[in-house]
């Protein structure tokens, strides 16, 4: 009797998952309120001294042993194996905000950097959607676009940059996707349009904001698609779950201090399962950050290291599936704005003055070489909240025409 209550003891240390335990004289215990997917049979009855306080040890000495056997399959054993050995969310979480400071970096967030956030969006962004529609395409992608081949238009290069994006998610009909930074929203109705999910996308500047509602209308996707003007942080995440999301240009713009502080939040944001699609510019190792553009062009962007985020995202239960480098698209896609741009030098001058010009020429040409010469990459990088097997073991999908 006193080894049963020490073995039942034992096994309700793993709260995740149900499975059964036979004891040696036949009396079975269940644990956890769904039916049994394995059972634990004991042959026969172990030693006092077989029984520690370490579960995956007791038992994995048992089998070795002959004690014990598993009735089941071991896909399932592993599985509870590592389900209860891992840390439960919610102490996950207690741990990463201690080891990140996540208290007291939250509490900065909310009360210094919110406001400067909005003005350093509002800077670049809302320079005005008729200075914006002069040399982008008419699909208003500030992004890096997909050359499938060379001769491109970059209407259509930006047009494949999203199916290229949405392919890669996996999206069925009545699923949920959330953009983070969806500009003038040609995302959010492409994955409306095509696949009749429920699209939402997240801006805090002004003029997208209403460039994206106009969008949205005139689409004709009002009830699938909407944009909010607000911070993604600000998202009450027991109120709004996504199935999927995707954030294209917008890491640039979060910061090296709160680049746990955004992972953790699209992991509160995303159900179980959920795929997660991050499309950034980011370094290969650390370097200075480059003081012209935050002063001119980008006030308060930081570029990521690839090695720290691919560090990081583990750290938030966020598993790597498909990683895939943009960079020579985006030297093509700042040749074709630099090329625009030049069309529209003249009335560019005429509203903002010819320093102005310079500083905008300057900044499109010289990313372009930072992207040509490797200096700088951009990745898309499929994540998956948890693991995942449900979605399709390659990536062909991705690339099928």
């Amino acid at each position: 009797m006193f080894k049963k209550a020490a073995i039942k003891k034992l096994v309700n240390k793993w709260k995740k998952g149900s499975f059964g335990v036979v004891f040696w004289d036949g009396d079975e215990y269940d644990v956890g309120e769904e039916k049994p997917r394995l059972k634990i049979i004991f042959h026969r009855e172990p030693q006092i001294t077989d029984i520690k306080s370490d579960v995956v040890m007791t038992f994995g000495e048992a089998y070795m042993h002959g004690v014990i056997d598993f009735e089941g399959s071991f896909a399932d054993v592993i599985g509870t194996m590592f389900e209860n050995t891992e840390a439960e969310d919610d102490a996950k979480f207690d741990s990463l905000r201690k080891h990140f400071h996540f208290d007291e970096i939250l509490k900065e967030y909310r009360a210094e950097d919110r406001a400067k956030e909005r003005e350093n969006i509002h800077e670049h962004y809302d320079l005005g959607n008729d200075f914006f529609s002069q040399w982008l395409d008419p699909t208003m992608c500030y992004s890096c676009a997909y050359f499938e081949h060379p001769t491109d238009t970059l209407q259509q290069a930006q047009e494949q940059k999203i199916m290229h994006t949405l392919r890669k998610l996996e999206l069925h009909e009545g699923e949920s996707l959330l953009d983070i930074g969806c500009g003038w929203g040609w995302l959010i109705v492409k994955a409306a349009e095509k696949y009749r999910v429920h699209a939402t996308g997240i801006t805090l500047s002004e003029e997208q904001y209403e460039g994206a509602k106009k969008l949205i209308h005139e689409h004709g996707v009002d009830g699938l698609a909407d944009v909010q003007l607000m911070n993604y942080m600000d998202m009450d995440e027991t109120k709004w779950k996504f199935d999927k999301a995707v954030s294209i240009g917008m890491l640039e713009h979060v910061g090296e201090k709160y680049l746990p502080l955004y992972l953790a939040k699209v992991h509160r944001l995303l159900k179980d399962n959920g795929l997660f699609l991050l499309h950034s510019i980011m370094k290969e190792k650390e370097s200075t950050t480059n003081s012209w553009m935050t002063e001119y062009i980008f006030p308060g962007g930081y570029l990521p290291v690839e090695s720290k985020m691919m560090a990081l995202y583990p750290e938030f239960d966020f598993h790597v599936v498909h990683m895939e480098s943009l960079r020579r698209h985006y030297a093509m896609t700042l040749h074709h704005w630099y090329e625009n741009f030049k069309k529209c030098e003249s009335d560019v001058t005429k509203e903002y003055g010819e320093e102005f010009v310079r500083m905008w020429g300057l900044y499109l040409q010289g990313c372009e070489a930072a992207f040509e010469t490797g200096h700088i990459d951009v990745f898309q990088t499929l994540l998956t909240k948890g693991i995942n097997n449900d979605i399709a073991m390659t990536g062909d999908h991705i690339y099928e025409r």
